[in-house]
């Protein structure tokens, strides 16, 4: 019922269409918008996979080449503590030194040096070629600390080629007595990392980096000259690379000024840290293709929607107001603007029941026109129109509540209904009438006051019915009083008297 009530109510009112088609919109939109984040979510996670991944990939290769590289030293170290490998033949003593990993591709020189810097042992020449690397900061980090360890040096060209960039992996010699007595270094040529890099899959605005934990840039894809041995120490992208030793964030290159997405690994033990970043721009390239064509899809059915209902109510309107305008034509006397018959005997019934029910009184009136044939045959049917259209004007001035009703019972004779009005509330409103029609002064030369009249008859139903009481006897007592009422001279109220079965005087 509670359904049935609604769906009425809606239908009765075509500006709900335009507001349900309006909700209906909006909640296609947060539904698509709410899809298209999660989708943009999903972009991002998957790019943070893939570069945890490649970082991943890039962190053991370099990381693995490096250690083979200082194995190799470490051999050397030993081989240089040990009495017996020195005294050896000088071409001999090399093969026992140096493996061929030392020739491997992109793998420079190992060298040894004496507390001055000068090259005692070459992996790639004897006798050695005359070289000082006093001036290299991979010398003089060993020469002044005991304890460094491998230590990686920034970029720089080698004293001989001056062409290829390279980096320095040094350690320590010491003495029997633990003095420092020179070191054993090797080079690693740059262009092993730029060719590593080259090999990876980023997008058209990725990068890879390759930085100490000084901050030093030793390699970067895109590749810039310029770009290497630049220290990014202190700008703010740079400060999450050395609080963890991996991870992820969004931020801005300092190199390019790119919004990018990086994932980060510190090469094992090693003061080196990897850095991949991919664009933002490229990991929400495909997401915003696909937004834009969901988005104008969405917004397209959403201008549709809201079109269709404001066209659709437009015509709902016009076929209410149509039903509307049949309705009232169906339900109103079409000369004098009140209710018909059907609708008279309609009301009458539904306040009969409603009196009944709620022991409320319930007034009838019955208003006729005095003389209303002579009028009509001495002025003819236009001005006998003219006068029942007054007749009923006057009636509807004089009944003013909501539920008082007024509808033509035929010719010149009309009904009033008046609920919940006893005997003297309803003569008291019937005088009104009756003096307002007379107060119109129309002339009608057959009555006696030479003016239009009307004589009014009044019955009261009291709300208590007894059995074989109906809505018709009400109507048919007042119209009882009507005709006393014209008997007694017409242009006069007679009520019914106080003994009449329905009386509640």
């Amino acid at each position: 019922m509670a359904l049935t009530k609604f769906a009425g109510a809606f239908l009765a009112r075509p500006t709900l269409f335009i507001v349900g088609a309006l909700a209906a919109a909006f909640t296609l939109a947060c539904i698509t918008a709410v899809s298209l984040y999660q989708m943009r979510l999903d972009a991002l996670a998957r790019a943070r996979d893939a570069a945890d991944n490649l970082s991943l990939i890039l962190q053991r290769d370099i990381e693995r080449n490096i250690e083979v590289y200082e194995l190799s030293i470490q051999a050397v170290i030993d081989g240089v503590n040990d009495p017996g490998t020195l005294r050896l033949p000088s071409h001999i003593r090399q093969r026992v030194l140096f493996d061929r990993s030392t020739n491997a591709q992109d793998m420079g020189s190992l060298l040894v040096t004496n507390t001055a810097g000068d090259v005692i042992i070459d992996s790639r020449s004897v006798p050695p070629r005359k070289l000082n690397l006093g001036d290299r900061d991979y010398f003089r980090v060993q020469q002044q600390s005991a304890d460094v360890g491998l230590f990686i040096s920034k970029p720089f060209s080698p004293h001989l080629t001056k062409t290829d960039t390279s980096i320095g992996l040094s350690q320590r010699l010491t003495d029997s007595h633990g003095q420092f007595a020179g070191i054993v270094v090797g080079t690693l040529r740059l262009n092993y990392f730029h060719r590593l890099f080259d090999g990876m899959t980023l997008g058209d605005h990725g990068s890879i980096t390759l930085v100490r934990v000084d901050g030093t840039v030793l390699m970067r894809r895109p590749y810039s000259q310029s770009d290497i041995g630049q220290s990014i120490a202190g700008v703010p992208a740079f400060k999450p690379l050395i609080q963890a030793d991996q991870g992820s964030y969004i931020g801005t290159a300092a190199l390019d000024g790119a919004q990018r997405l990086y994932s980060f690994k510190h090469i094992g033990r090693y003061p080196l840290i990897v850095v991949v970043g991919l664009a933002t721009e490229d990991i929400y390239a495909e997401w915003k293709r696909r937004a834009w064509a969901i988005g104008s899809v969405v917004a397209l059915l959403d201008i549709l929607i809201v079109l269709m209902s404001v066209m659709f109510a437009k015509q709902f309107r016009k076929r209410l107001e149509m039903e509307r305008q049949l309705h009232l034509l169906a339900n109103t006397d079409s000369l004098t603007g009140v209710g018909t018959r059907r609708v008279l005997d309609s009301a009458l019934d539904a306040e009969w029941r409603r009196a009944s029910r709620n022991r409320q009184s319930l007034s009838a009136l019955m208003v006729d026109a005095d003389n209303f044939k002579n009028f009509n045959d001495h002025y003819g049917h236009a001005t006998g129109d003219s006068a029942l259209r007054t007749i009923a004007r006057c009636i509807v001035e004089n009944i003013r509540r909501p539920g008082d009703f007024v509808g033509r019972y035929g010719g010149e004779e009309f009904c009033v209904l008046l609920p919940n009005t006893d005997l003297r509330g309803a003569v008291q409103v019937a005088e009104k009438i009756r003096s307002a029609v007379l107060a119109a002064e129309q002339a009608n030369f057959s009555n006696r006051c030479g003016r239009l009249s009307v004589s009014i008859g009044v019955a009261v139903f009291d709300g208590n019915a007894q059995p074989g009481d109906s809505p018709d006897q009400l109507v048919h007592m007042a119209d009882q009083r009507l005709y006393e009422a014209k008997a007694a001279g017409r242009n006069t109220v007679v009520p019914q008297q106080e003994h009449s079965q329905l009386a509640v005087a």
